[in-house]
């Protein structure tokens, strides 16, 4: 059992009013993992209204829950869990080629609002069903969130080019191998974000740091890098509840992850990776 508990002190870094995180998992009873992906989280599991303890301790005011891999394909407890908070949640499923029209226009009235790509172990779609998950996303007017070992972005630039969607390169990019600031791989995402439809998402920096905690200093220098070349096509989430953390002893300190990660941010820049930049991406409101 992980102790979720809100330990330390509150994070130095006050959000902005409206801030958005469009990063995190939660889970209700009665939702089993499924053949192919990871089992639920560990007891107890992580359900909205912890999150809802989270989020109001870190100052997060709206969020974009993500269809977790133990689930796979079946997006039923993510659109329960973007119901029980209502106005306040989006969602991103997992879809494929199989999606029927009137699945995307159920799960476009709950809320869900993209489609997760997980090219990784226990992902449910892969990069093998780009095209077409990017079809049905364009068709409905859905961001995709776009999740591979970074370290061959360079192999599949023309691909995500090409997106008719509005995409997401997530979690730093997981760069595995590590990559440097000025490295090929970091010019590709350059590139890719001056096509127009391309954003970057700064979460889960501990999933692919080499030179790790508490500076994670490889993903902020990259990190400093896009930000330095747009701060329009950014946006952060926490990544809760950091589920590959097994026991509590390596369990983030959501306050503490928060002032690191967004000192990599520059303090003018920070309510457009907070707040304005999420709210075009996944049709929030505007708090302005």
């Amino acid at each position: 059992m992980i102790d979720r508990k809100l330990t330390g002190a509150k994070p130095a870094i006050t959000l902005p009013k409206g801030a958005v995180d469009t990063q995190c998992h939660m889970y209700l009873s009665g939702y089993p993992s499924l053949p192919g992906g990871p089992p639920n989280p560990a007891d107890p599991l992580p359900t909205p209204d912890m999150y809802l303890r989270m989020a109001e301790w870190l100052g997060i005011e709206r969020v974009v829950i993500t269809q977790g891999n133990a689930q796979q394909g079946d997006n039923s407890n993510l659109i329960a869990c973007v119901k029980q908070l209502g106005e306040m949640a989006r969602g991103v499923a997992a879809i494929d080629a199989s999606t029927t029209d009137a699945e995307m226009q159920a799960m476009t009235d709950a809320g869900i609002v993209g489609a997760r790509i997980m090219d990784l172990p226990g992902g449910a779609v892969g990069l093998d069903a780009l095209e077409a998950v990017d079809a049905k996303a364009a068709a409905y007017g859905w961001a995709l969130a776009v999740q591979f070992d970074g370290s061959d972005i360079l192999d599949h630039e023309a691909r995500l080019a090409a997106l008719q969607s509005r995409w997401i390169l997530d979690h730093h990019g997981k760069f595995f191998r590590g990559v440097a600031p000025d490295g090929p791989e970091i010019a590709c995402v350059k590139r890719l974000i001056d096509g127009g439809k391309c954003w970057y998402k700064l979460a889960g920096c501990y999933e692919s740091s080499l030179t790790g905690a508490p500076d994670f200093s490889d993903i902020a220098a990259i990190t400093r890098a896009v930000v330095g070349h747009t701060s329009d096509r950014v946006i952060w989430g926490t990544n809760w509840p950091h589920n590959l953390a097994k026991t509590t002893a390596e369990y983030p300190d959501d306050g503490a992850l928060l002032d690191v990660v967004l000192g990599w941010v520059p303090e003018q820049d920070r309510t457009k990776v907070l707040v304005t930049n999420a709210e075009d991406l996944f049709g929030f409101a505007s708090v302005n």
